[in-house]
């Protein structure tokens, strides 16, 4: 698996993640596991097979997790510039199509939430932003078409 750029606060937020599925969701599964055997023939037992399958999911999700962080690698804040879009900046743009002002932070794939605007760099638009500069326009082919962003603030 290749090196994954991530924060120090992502980085932590996946090691909670982990600490919790194996301290109390793994258990609860264990108990549900336990209690569907106690029920009797496990061939015909619906409850015993999706506890089995619940199980499953939670360790590959666990294991998925752990690969992760064994290949991350914290990046420091301090040594990023804010001349050019990079990794972690705060940017703002325009799209001069219907002139909306926009916010993204540039983050890891893992660290990605459109929603919270943390765009990731390898999506279209992240590619396409990194290394600009302020007052920079960018032409970004997406599904829909092509998205014509300029460049206003770069901040960290």
């Amino acid at each position: 698996m290749a090196v994954i750029y991530m924060t120090e606060e992502g980085y932590k937020k996946m090691i909670d993640q982990v600490a919790y599925m194996e301290s109390v969701e793994r258990p609860a599964i264990s108990a549900q596991i336990a209690e569907a055997r106690d029920k009797g023939d496990l061939s015909e037992n619906a409850e015993y097979d999706a506890a089995k399958e619940a199980q499953g999911m939670l360790e590959m999700k666990i294991s998925q997790i752990k690969e992760t962080l064994l290949n991350a690698r914290i990046i420091d804040k301090s040594k990023l510039s804010s001349n050019t879009v990079q990794i972690l900046c705060k940017i703002h743009v325009r799209n001069l199509a219907n002139n909306e002002t926009l916010s993204y932070t540039l983050v890891s794939e893992s660290e990605a939430n459109i929603r919270e605007g943390r765009l990731a760099v390898n999506t279209p638009i992240g590619k396409a932003l990194l290394g600009k500069k302020v007052g920079d326009t960018v032409d970004i082919r997406v599904p829909a078409g092509t998205l014509r962003l300029e460049i206003l603030d770069i901040s960290r």
